[in-house]
Protein backbone atom coordinates (compact mmCIF):
# COMPACT_ATOMS: atom_id res chain seq x y z
CA UNK A 1 0.00 0.00 0.00
CA UNK A 2 1.13 3.54 -0.75
CA UNK A 3 -0.42 6.88 0.17
CA UNK A 4 -0.63 9.89 -2.13
CA UNK A 5 -1.96 13.04 -0.47
CA UNK A 6 -2.98 16.26 -2.18
CA UNK A 7 -2.94 18.91 0.52
CA UNK A 8 -5.48 21.72 0.58
CA UNK A 9 -3.20 24.75 0.83
CA UNK A 10 -5.28 27.42 -0.90
CA UNK A 11 -3.96 28.90 -4.13
CA UNK A 12 -0.96 26.62 -4.39
CA UNK A 13 0.22 23.02 -4.66
CA UNK A 14 1.68 20.57 -2.18
CA UNK A 15 1.65 16.77 -2.27
CA UNK A 16 3.40 13.86 -0.65
CA UNK A 17 3.83 10.19 -1.51
CA UNK A 18 4.43 7.62 1.20
CA UNK A 19 5.81 4.83 -0.94
CA UNK A 20 5.55 1.10 -0.38
CA UNK A 21 9.35 1.07 -0.57
CA UNK A 22 11.78 2.87 1.74
CA UNK A 23 11.03 6.24 0.05
CA UNK A 24 9.12 9.43 0.86
CA UNK A 25 8.50 12.15 -1.72
CA UNK A 26 7.23 15.71 -1.39
CA UNK A 27 6.10 17.46 -4.58
CA UNK A 28 6.06 21.27 -4.36
CA UNK A 29 5.67 23.36 -1.24
CA UNK A 30 3.04 25.91 -0.20
CA UNK A 31 3.14 26.69 3.51
CA UNK A 32 1.52 29.65 5.22
CA UNK A 33 1.72 30.87 8.79
CA UNK A 34 -1.69 29.30 9.46
CA UNK A 35 -0.81 25.78 8.31
CA UNK A 36 2.96 25.31 8.25
CA UNK A 37 3.42 23.75 11.68
CA UNK A 38 0.54 21.31 11.22
CA UNK A 39 1.76 20.24 7.77
CA UNK A 40 5.40 19.89 8.84
CA UNK A 41 4.33 17.80 11.85
CA UNK A 42 2.40 15.50 9.49
CA UNK A 43 5.33 15.22 7.07
CA UNK A 44 7.68 14.35 9.93
CA UNK A 45 5.29 11.69 11.21
CA UNK A 46 4.63 10.10 7.82
CA UNK A 47 8.30 10.05 6.77
CA UNK A 48 9.81 8.99 10.09
CA UNK A 49 10.62 5.41 9.07
CA UNK A 50 11.67 6.15 5.50
CA UNK A 51 15.36 5.97 4.65
CA UNK A 52 15.19 8.26 1.63
CA UNK A 53 13.19 11.50 1.39
CA UNK A 54 13.18 13.82 -1.61
CA UNK A 55 11.57 17.11 -2.56
CA UNK A 56 10.58 17.62 -6.20
CA UNK A 57 9.96 21.24 -7.16
CA UNK A 58 8.06 21.64 -10.42
CA UNK A 59 8.97 25.33 -10.88
CA UNK A 60 9.90 28.33 -8.71
CA UNK A 61 6.67 30.33 -8.57
CA UNK A 62 5.75 31.41 -5.06
CA UNK A 63 2.61 29.24 -4.89
CA UNK A 64 4.85 26.19 -5.43
CA UNK A 65 7.82 27.16 -3.22
CA UNK A 66 6.21 29.17 -0.42
CA UNK A 67 7.65 27.99 2.89
CA UNK A 68 10.56 26.13 1.25
CA UNK A 69 13.03 27.75 3.65
CA UNK A 70 10.89 26.67 6.62
CA UNK A 71 10.62 23.13 5.23
CA UNK A 72 14.40 22.95 4.92
CA UNK A 73 14.92 24.37 8.42
CA UNK A 74 12.49 21.91 9.99
CA UNK A 75 13.19 18.71 8.05
CA UNK A 76 16.39 19.20 6.10
CA UNK A 77 16.15 18.81 2.31
CA UNK A 78 18.85 16.28 1.46
CA UNK A 79 17.58 15.36 -2.03
CA UNK A 80 16.23 18.24 -4.14
CA UNK A 81 14.91 17.50 -7.63
CA UNK A 82 14.10 20.15 -10.24
CA UNK A 83 14.69 20.91 -13.90
CA UNK A 84 17.97 22.60 -14.72
CA UNK A 85 17.12 26.29 -15.04
CA UNK A 86 18.33 29.83 -14.48
CA UNK A 87 15.04 31.44 -13.51
CA UNK A 88 15.26 35.03 -12.26
CA UNK A 89 12.73 37.11 -10.35
CA UNK A 90 12.37 40.87 -10.09
CA UNK A 91 11.30 40.41 -6.47
CA UNK A 92 13.42 37.70 -4.87
CA UNK A 93 11.74 36.23 -1.80
CA UNK A 94 13.58 34.23 0.86
CA UNK A 95 11.94 31.08 -0.50
CA UNK A 96 13.05 31.83 -4.06
CA UNK A 97 16.58 32.35 -2.80
CA UNK A 98 16.34 29.03 -0.95
CA UNK A 99 15.18 27.39 -4.20
CA UNK A 100 18.21 28.81 -6.03
CA UNK A 101 20.51 27.63 -3.24
CA UNK A 102 19.05 24.11 -3.31
CA UNK A 103 19.06 23.72 -7.09
CA UNK A 104 22.75 24.60 -7.19
CA UNK A 105 23.79 22.51 -4.20
CA UNK A 106 25.48 19.11 -4.13
CA UNK A 107 22.13 17.70 -2.97
CA UNK A 108 20.35 18.67 -6.20
CA UNK A 109 19.41 16.41 -9.10
CA UNK A 110 18.21 17.84 -12.41
CA UNK A 111 15.34 15.85 -13.85
CA UNK A 112 14.47 15.42 -17.53
CA UNK A 113 12.65 13.00 -19.80
CA UNK A 114 13.70 9.41 -19.19
CA UNK A 115 16.23 10.17 -16.44
CA UNK A 116 17.08 7.39 -14.01
CA UNK A 117 18.34 7.55 -10.46
CA UNK A 118 18.74 5.31 -7.49
CA UNK A 119 16.12 5.06 -5.80
CA UNK A 120 13.77 7.26 -7.76
CA UNK A 121 13.21 4.54 -10.35
CA UNK A 122 16.09 2.12 -9.81
CA UNK A 123 15.99 -0.74 -7.31
CA UNK A 124 19.07 -2.28 -5.75
CA UNK A 125 19.90 -4.59 -2.84
CA UNK A 126 19.61 -1.69 -0.37
CA UNK A 127 16.09 -0.48 -1.16
CA UNK A 128 13.33 -0.50 -3.75
CA UNK A 129 12.36 2.06 -6.35
CA UNK A 130 9.90 4.85 -5.60
CA UNK A 131 8.07 4.27 -8.90
CA UNK A 132 8.69 7.82 -10.14
CA UNK A 133 9.44 8.51 -13.79
CA UNK A 134 9.89 11.77 -15.68
CA UNK A 135 7.87 12.03 -18.90
CA UNK A 136 8.93 15.60 -19.75
CA UNK A 137 10.96 17.80 -20.43
CA UNK A 138 12.89 16.90 -23.54
CA UNK A 139 15.72 19.37 -23.02
CA UNK A 140 16.41 19.52 -26.78
CA UNK A 141 12.89 20.71 -27.60
CA UNK A 142 12.83 24.24 -29.07
CA UNK A 143 9.69 25.29 -27.20
CA UNK A 144 11.15 24.08 -23.92
CA UNK A 145 14.37 25.99 -24.57
CA UNK A 146 12.26 29.09 -25.23
CA UNK A 147 10.46 28.54 -21.90
CA UNK A 148 13.84 28.31 -20.12
CA UNK A 149 14.95 31.55 -21.78
CA UNK A 150 11.72 33.29 -20.75
CA UNK A 151 12.18 32.19 -17.13
CA UNK A 152 15.81 33.32 -17.22
CA UNK A 153 14.63 36.74 -18.39
CA UNK A 154 12.27 37.10 -15.43
CA UNK A 155 9.08 35.95 -17.15
CA UNK A 156 6.79 33.17 -15.91
CA UNK A 157 8.50 29.81 -15.26
CA UNK A 158 5.22 27.88 -15.64
CA UNK A 159 6.28 26.09 -18.81
CA UNK A 160 9.54 24.73 -17.41
CA UNK A 161 7.38 22.38 -15.29
CA UNK A 162 8.13 18.67 -15.69
CA UNK A 163 5.57 15.91 -16.20
CA UNK A 164 5.96 13.38 -13.39
CA UNK A 165 4.43 9.90 -13.26
CA UNK A 166 4.07 7.79 -10.16
CA UNK A 167 3.25 4.11 -10.65
CA UNK A 168 2.50 1.35 -8.18
CA UNK A 169 3.06 -2.16 -9.48
CA UNK A 170 -0.33 -3.67 -10.40
CA UNK A 171 -1.90 -0.44 -9.19
CA UNK A 172 -2.28 3.28 -9.69
CA UNK A 173 -0.76 5.51 -12.36
CA UNK A 174 -0.80 9.13 -11.19
CA UNK A 175 0.41 12.18 -13.14
CA UNK A 176 1.51 15.72 -12.22
CA UNK A 177 2.10 18.53 -14.73
CA UNK A 178 3.02 21.49 -12.56
CA UNK A 179 1.71 24.69 -14.12
CA UNK A 180 2.02 23.85 -17.82
CA UNK A 181 -0.12 26.14 -19.97
CA UNK A 182 -2.44 25.04 -22.77
CA UNK A 183 -0.64 26.85 -25.59
CA UNK A 184 2.67 25.32 -24.56
CA UNK A 185 1.16 21.82 -24.38
CA UNK A 186 -0.23 22.28 -27.89
CA UNK A 187 3.24 23.26 -29.12
CA UNK A 188 5.02 20.20 -27.70
CA UNK A 189 2.32 17.64 -28.52
CA UNK A 190 4.39 15.78 -31.12
CA UNK A 191 7.30 15.40 -28.69
CA UNK A 192 5.44 13.94 -25.70
CA UNK A 193 4.50 10.30 -25.16
CA UNK A 194 1.83 10.10 -22.48
CA UNK A 195 0.88 7.00 -20.45
CA UNK A 196 -2.55 5.75 -19.46
CA UNK A 197 -3.47 7.52 -16.24
CA UNK A 198 -5.84 6.75 -13.38
CA UNK A 199 -5.43 10.07 -11.53
CA UNK A 200 -4.46 13.30 -13.30
CA UNK A 201 -3.75 16.44 -11.32
CA UNK A 202 -4.92 19.17 -13.69
CA UNK A 203 -2.07 21.60 -14.42
CA UNK A 204 -2.12 25.23 -13.34
CA UNK A 205 -4.50 24.41 -10.46
CA UNK A 206 -7.26 23.46 -12.92
CA UNK A 207 -7.38 26.90 -14.56
CA UNK A 208 -8.65 27.41 -18.11
CA UNK A 209 -5.16 28.67 -18.98
CA UNK A 210 -3.79 25.20 -18.19
CA UNK A 211 -6.58 23.11 -19.72
CA UNK A 212 -5.08 19.85 -20.95
CA UNK A 213 -5.61 19.52 -24.74
CA UNK A 214 -8.23 17.01 -25.81
CA UNK A 215 -5.63 15.03 -27.78
CA UNK A 216 -3.62 14.58 -24.55
CA UNK A 217 -6.72 13.57 -22.61
CA UNK A 218 -7.61 11.04 -25.30
CA UNK A 219 -4.13 9.55 -25.04
CA UNK A 220 -4.10 9.38 -21.23
CA UNK A 221 -7.79 8.49 -20.67
CA UNK A 222 -7.70 9.68 -17.02
CA UNK A 223 -10.28 8.02 -14.80
CA UNK A 224 -10.29 10.99 -12.39
CA UNK A 225 -9.12 14.56 -12.96
CA UNK A 226 -8.31 16.47 -9.76
CA UNK A 227 -9.06 20.18 -10.12
CA UNK A 228 -7.04 22.48 -7.88
CA UNK A 229 -7.85 25.46 -5.73
CA UNK A 230 -7.82 28.38 -8.15
CA UNK A 231 -10.78 30.75 -7.94
CA UNK A 232 -13.88 29.10 -9.37
CA UNK A 233 -14.28 31.72 -12.12
CA UNK A 234 -10.89 30.64 -13.54
CA UNK A 235 -11.45 26.87 -13.36
CA UNK A 236 -12.11 24.44 -16.18
CA UNK A 237 -14.26 21.60 -14.87
CA UNK A 238 -13.26 19.02 -17.51
CA UNK A 239 -16.76 18.17 -18.70
CA UNK A 240 -17.07 14.53 -19.68
CA UNK A 241 -14.53 13.35 -17.09
CA UNK A 242 -14.92 12.23 -13.50
CA UNK A 243 -13.53 15.00 -11.31
CA UNK A 244 -12.69 15.79 -7.72
CA UNK A 245 -12.59 19.52 -6.99
CA UNK A 246 -10.21 20.39 -4.18
CA UNK A 247 -11.98 23.66 -3.38
CA UNK A 248 -14.90 21.53 -2.18
CA UNK A 249 -13.13 18.33 -1.10
CA UNK A 250 -10.29 19.77 0.98
CA UNK A 251 -7.32 17.45 1.52
CA UNK A 252 -7.50 14.35 -0.68
CA UNK A 253 -5.91 11.03 0.24
CA UNK A 254 -5.43 8.28 -2.34
CA UNK A 255 -4.79 4.94 -0.64
CA UNK A 256 -3.23 2.89 -3.43
CA UNK A 257 -3.39 -0.90 -3.24
CA UNK A 258 -3.21 -3.63 -5.84
CA UNK A 259 -5.94 -3.01 -8.42
CA UNK A 260 -7.71 -0.27 -6.44
CA UNK A 261 -7.50 3.26 -5.09
CA UNK A 262 -9.47 4.08 -1.93
CA UNK A 263 -10.19 7.80 -1.70
CA UNK A 264 -10.73 10.02 1.35
CA UNK A 265 -11.29 13.78 1.75
CA UNK A 266 -11.19 16.20 4.66
CA UNK A 267 -14.57 17.86 4.01
CA UNK A 268 -17.25 15.75 5.66
CA UNK A 269 -20.11 16.53 3.27
CA UNK A 270 -18.21 16.04 0.02
CA UNK A 271 -19.28 13.14 -2.21
CA UNK A 272 -19.10 11.87 -5.79
CA UNK A 273 -21.24 9.35 -7.66
CA UNK A 274 -18.65 7.49 -9.75
CA UNK A 275 -16.84 5.45 -7.07
CA UNK A 276 -17.68 2.07 -5.58
CA UNK A 277 -18.44 1.82 -1.86
CA UNK A 278 -16.14 -0.74 -0.21
CA UNK A 279 -16.62 0.56 3.36
CA UNK A 280 -13.00 1.53 3.91
CA UNK A 281 -11.89 3.22 7.12
CA UNK A 282 -8.12 3.75 7.06
CA UNK A 283 -8.78 7.51 7.25
CA UNK A 284 -11.75 9.77 7.92
CA UNK A 285 -14.36 10.69 5.30
CA UNK A 286 -14.06 7.82 2.84
CA UNK A 287 -15.87 8.73 -0.40
CA UNK A 288 -15.37 5.54 -2.38
CA UNK A 289 -13.03 3.28 -4.31
CA UNK A 290 -11.78 3.41 -7.88
CA UNK A 291 -11.36 -0.10 -9.24
CA UNK A 292 -8.58 -0.14 -11.83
Amino acid sequence: MSIVKSMSVGNGDMFYIKHTSDNFTIIDCCLGDDNKKEIIDELKTESVNKGISRVISTHPDEDHIKGLEYLDDEMGIHNFYCVKNETTKEDETRDFNKYCELKSSENSYHISKGCSRKWMNITDDERGSSGLNIIWPNTDNKHYKDALDSAKNGESPNNISPIIKYSLEDGANILWMGDLETDFMDNIEDDVELPDVHILFAPHHGRDSGKVPESWLDEMSPEIVVIGEAKSKHLNYYNGYNTITQNSAGDIIFECVEGKIHIYVSKENYSVDFLIDENQSSFDNYIGTLVL
